[in-house]
């Protein structure tokens, strides 16, 4: 079971960035211009990352089997539908679709797994594998679409996904197990539901056209106070209906919460060391697509050593906040150690050591935050934390690769003016933004120092009490 979900999971993670090797190829091909071919990337971040809530709720209320088996067979007809594009407007079209999909299948994950395993030496072994595959997705989706894009072309990058998902659903309907969820007999928040995945939409499509458009522009600043006002209704709104699509009792548990943002400001870190790092591997030392591919295969095979069972050990031996500072603290060393090459630099070693820190870091602190966001909830409303939990993910990295991207840009912009070559304002560009990546995650930790402390909880049976209720 646990490997059937996580080959869906994979497949969803492997998606944002498996496509970055062959944009020159699709650009080629379907004539798409500089600025729209962002839209190949950013259209699948922005319907995921703002239907995670709702498809999480979804799960709890039709059953989070049926919820996954949904959402496997959904990206799999888009990413079909992405092969088989012929004009720029079908390939961004399907690739929203293709995030709704993935976001149903992605938010069920982390729920089946905490549904399924109750015993919590189990439950900390399964997450090390879920945490596996969050974290290596990035770089092996890489590795996969250099390897695809050159052995045949960029549309199997996206047909490679359906067998995979056939394969995914036929298993699926055998091993995982039937749950009933709570039921749509008193109807759906269909309103709450709309309201929050626009604005959620709203959010991310302005925080990724920052970029091009600037953060003080008034398209910037108006979508996002347009997403902020949306949300404010969405909260209003919860606090007075039936069926809330997020139970606001959910805010009560301030791990769930804190463990979140805490997740959020390690995604920074961990996605900025993959745009970046690839930027500098193949801009400024010549690496094609397939080497960049395997340059950041260590850091993969550093995450796969700790998910064998090493992490959830010291987990249960020292507890989650002792392995949460450490792999923080370490991260911030390998982003450090990565705004400090130059253009002369080698691969190995320190590059080769940074990336090997960016493992050792990430794969250590993320499973205990997943421990300390969920253990306190409750199994009826799992599907929503799972989809709190990854939107939070998203959502921060979308943020801050839009923002770093900016930056980087304009101090790049600056130095060129200056007189500066253009390798030269380009490296200095990456170096800054991945020092003020490493500075996000420096206030990550002081977050988790404060706020991820030991606290009294809602008392869990008082919360399964209230989810039984609402049922």
């Amino acid at each position: 079971m646990l490997g059937v979900v996580l080959l869906a999971y994979a497949m969803t993670v492997l998606d944002a960035t498996v496509v970055n090797v062959a944009l020159p190829a699709i650009q080629s091909d379907l004539h798409f211009s500089p600025s729209g071919l962002t839209w190949v990337i950013n259209a699948y971040l922005i319907t995921f990352g703002a239907f995670l809530l709702v498809a999480g709720r979804l799960g709890d209320l039709i059953g989070r089997r049926r919820a996954f088996l949904y959402g496997v067979t959904s990206f799999a007809a888009a990413s079909a539908l992405c092969g088989l594009a012929s004009s720029p407007g079908l390939l961004v079209g399907a690739r929203l679709l293709q995030g709704i999909g993935g976001a149903l299948a992605a938010a069920t994950v982390l729920a089946i797994i905490v549904a399924e395993f109750s015993d919590p030496a189990e439950r900390a072994r399964a997450m090390s594998l879920y945490v596996l595959v969050a974290v290596s997705g990035g770089s092996l989706g890489l590795l996969v679409g250099g390897v695809v894009a050159d052995a045949l072309s960029w549309h199997w990058i996206f047909f490679i996904n359906v067998p995979i998902a056939v394969a995914a659903l036929a298993l699926g309907r055998r091993l995982l197990s039937r749950d009933t969820g709570l039921g749509l007999r008193e109807g759906v928040d269909g309103f709450g539901a709309v309201l929050v995945t626009a604005a959620m939409m709203v959010g991310v499509y302005g925080i990724v056209g920052a970029a091009d458009h600037g953060w003080g522009s008034l398209r910037t600043l108006g979508l996002l106070a347009l997403a902020i006002i949306m949300l404010a209704g969405f909260g209003a709104w919860e606090g007075r209906v039936k069926n809330p699509i997020l139970p606001l009792r959910l805010l009560r548990l301030r791990s769930l919460i804190d463990a979140s943002v805490v997740r959020g400001f390690l995604a920074i870190g961990m996605y900025t060391a993959f745009f970046f790092g690839t930027l500098y591997l193949q801009n400024i030392l010549g690496f094609g697509p397939v080497a960049t591919g395997f340059a950041f295969l260590p850091m993969t095979l550093t995450v796969a050593a700790l998910s064998t069972g090493i992490v959830a050990a010291l987990v249960r031996r020292y507890g989650p906040r002792p392995l949460l500072f450490f792999g923080l603290t370490v991260m911030v060393g390998g982003l450090l150690l990565l705004s400090s090459q130059d253009a002369d630099a080698s691969y190995a070693p320190m590059t080769l050591i940074a990336l090997l820190l960016m493992g050792l870091g990430a794969g250590t602190a993320m499973m205990p935050l997943l421990t300390l966001a969920m253990d306190g909830v409750p199994r009826a409303d799992a599907g929503i934390a799972s989809g709190i939990v990854n939107v939070t993910m998203q959502v921060a990295a979308a943020l801050g690769l839009a923002v770093l991207g900016t930056l980087s840009a304009d101090h790049a912009q600056s130095l060129r003016a200056a007189g500066h070559s253009a390798a030269d304002a380009l490296l200095s560009g990456y170096h800054l933004a991945l020092f003020v990546a490493a500075g996000i995650v420096v206030v990550g930790i002081g977050l988790a120092a404060v706020q991820l402390r030991p606290r009294t909880e809602p008392a869990l049976a008082t919360l399964e009490e209230e989810a039984i209720a609402e049922r």
